[in-house]
């Protein structure tokens, strides 16, 4: 393996340059939103601003993606988050599908993951992709967009807040230079220069285990899927994952334990030869390269609070969670998507300051649910103490050859966040009373159409009004439509009909076979109210012009007077 990261055995490590900046040269200019990191959140977090409206300069001190695969599991949420960025289709180009898993002890398979997934879901439920891949792809949109600006080799050095700025000293090739900007968001990573300097820390738990992750190139035929050994010969007392990606190349995860697991790093020749010992269990024995290695270390930890004055932490900045069930990325991303529209509500004067409050409520409670299904899978994984590992091997012995105990070695995967609790859900619907459906504070599903399309494909950027009928009236204008304008924010209203014939301020879909109907739980006049990041903030049988009014006045936290 070539350890010089400008190289590698599928990857083509770009460098991107440096442009001097106007502040350099004393011509101060006004931020909206400054993103510190180019990672895939703060990537994905400035395009989904820029797509509302909202100028956004990104700051990397770094001048390329980050190296080896990292973060290699994408789920259906996220990739319905990257639709609304444009990249959802050429990531999705790229990388592997997949369903099923299959996790084995003592040479045989004690548990079969499978998740599910049908013609009418737009995505997989996860696809497999290395991490550089997806920033490139990120980056390239945002050199495609007007409103996005990466600074790379641009390092934050200083912070300073105020009461209506926040002000960065940032360090850079040609010298140091001030900049101001109304709202700071810090997507910078694990060891967040921006968390150090707001004075803040994570609190939690971080487990004992770490974990030796590997890359190599090797041709092999054995199907898209996650593989997961407990106590194999290659790795013995412990566990070995593995997983598919594209360009013939395979990402090793080994549990390390004795004196490996308090190793910095290990050497080369050592990593090779426990690959080939994994390579050799699993029957592969095809010629392999190693491409890129790195140590991880599991940990569940977390900010109090997400929001700091102007500040506004997200992804690994804001929390660490395990691997295990591969939340990691997909939280950012989540992250990512629940910000956004937030921020730019309150940027473009549309919503009250407060609504920002509401992004740590939902998106802490997301990352307090991951420790606590992740945590069970680290646990198992990677047991902390003797008596955890008593319980662990017990559970796996007993595995082989009962079924009853094959669940505990479920892995867990992640699944979106519903915010049942949301201050932002509507007072007076009628959630309660639906027996199907998703429910307030979950995202919208995604099913495919009859004309061509899914359903997410005419929802708008904005607030999106769903209505159900069983026929669309010629001419007839539906009542939600006068709600009206938000500050200058369209409520767009999709009619979801069993008859489907055009209709005057409506796009209308049809849904002869009802199948559309039957997932949301609809009947007759059945409306939903879906939120700028998808989620349902309000479902009625039936509702009015006032109702709706008032649920997007509560979700969006509308300042009084910009009501039209």
């Amino acid at each position: 393996m070539n350890r010089d990261r400008h190289q590698s055995l599928y990857f083509d490590y770009q460098e991107y340059g440096f442009k001097r900046p106007p502040e350099l040269d004393g011509r101060p200019v006004e931020h909206a939103v400054v993103v510190v990191g180019a990672g895939p959140v703060g990537l994905a977090a400035a395009l989904d601003l820029a797509r509302r409206g909202i100028a956004v300069t990104v700051l990397e001190k770094d001048c390329m993606v980050s190296e080896g695969s990292r973060a290699i599991c994408v789920s259906r949420r996220s990739l319905e988050i990257l639709q609304g960025l444009g990249v959802a289709e050429t990531l999705n180009a790229k990388a592997l599908p997949w369903t099923s898993g299959r996790s084995f002890y003592q040479g045989r398979e004690i548990y079969r993951l499978q998740m599910s997934h049908s013609d009418d879901e737009r995505y997989f439920p996860m696809v497999n992709i290395q991490q550089n891949y997806i920033e490139k792809f990120l980056v390239e949109a945002c050199q495609e967009s007007p409103r996005v600006s990466i600074r790379w080799r641009s390092e934050v050095v200083g912070l300073r807040q105020q009461s209506d700025e926040v002000q960065l000293t940032v360090r850079t090739p040609e010298g140091v230079y001030e900049m101001s900007a109304a709202y700071v968001v810090a997507a910078d990573g694990a060891r967040s220069v921006v968390r150090e300097l707001t004075g803040l820390s994570l609190a939690g738990e971080s487990y004992e285990g770490r974990y030796l992750i590997a890359d190599i190139k090797l041709q092999s035929e054995y199907p898209t899927e996650r593989r997961a050994w407990f106590n194999p010969p290659s790795n013995p007392g412990s566990t070995v994952l593995m997983h598919k990606q594209p360009d013939d190349i395979w990402r090793v995860d080994f549990q390390l334990i004795g004196d490996e697991a308090q190793a910095e790093e290990l050497p080369q020749d050592h990593v090779c030869r426990r690959i080939q010992q994994q390579l050799d269990m699993c029957g592969e024995k095809g010629a392999w390269e190693l491409d890129w290695y790195s140590i991880y270390r599991a940990h569940c930890l977390c900010l109090d609070d997400y929001v700091h004055g102007r500040v506004l932490f997200a992804g690994d900045a804001a929390h660490l969670v395990p691997i295990f069930g591969v939340r990691g990325l997909n939280s950012g991303f989540a992250d990512a998507g629940n910000l956004a529209w937030k921020l730019a509500y309150v940027l473009n004067g549309l919503s009250q300051p407060e609504l920002l409050e509401t992004y740590t409520q939902e998106r802490r409670s997301a990352t307090l649910e991951i420790f606590r299904e992740a945590g069970k899978s680290t646990q198992f994984m990677t047991p902390q103490t003797r008596g955890f590992r008593l319980l662990r091997d017990a559970a796996l012995s007993l595995a082989l050859s009962h079924t009853f105990v094959r669940e505990l070695v479920n892995p867990r995967q992640t699944q979106p966040y519903d915010y049942l609790d949301s201050a932002l859900n509507a007072l007076d619907d009628h959630n309660a009373g639906f027996e199907r459906g998703p429910r307030a504070g979950a995202p919208a599903p995604n099913l495919r159409l009859e004309q061509g399309g899914f359903l997410l494909d005419f929802l708008g950027a904005g607030f999106t009004v769903i209505v159900f009928r069983q026929a669309a009236v010629p001419g007839h204008e539906e009542p939600v439509v006068k709600v009206g304008d938000f500050g200058g924010e369209t409520l767009m209203v999709v009619v979801v009909s069993r008859k489907a014939r055009s209709q005057q301020g409506a796009t209308v879909l049809a849904d002869t076979d009802g199948r559309v109907f039957a997932a949301y739980g609809a009947r007759e006049g059945t409306v939903y109210l879906i939120r700028p990041d998808g989620h349902v903030c309000g479902r009625w049988h039936e509702a009015d012009s006032d109702q709706i009014r008032a649920a997007v006045r509560r979700a969006a936290m509308i300042v009084e007077g910009d009501e039209t």
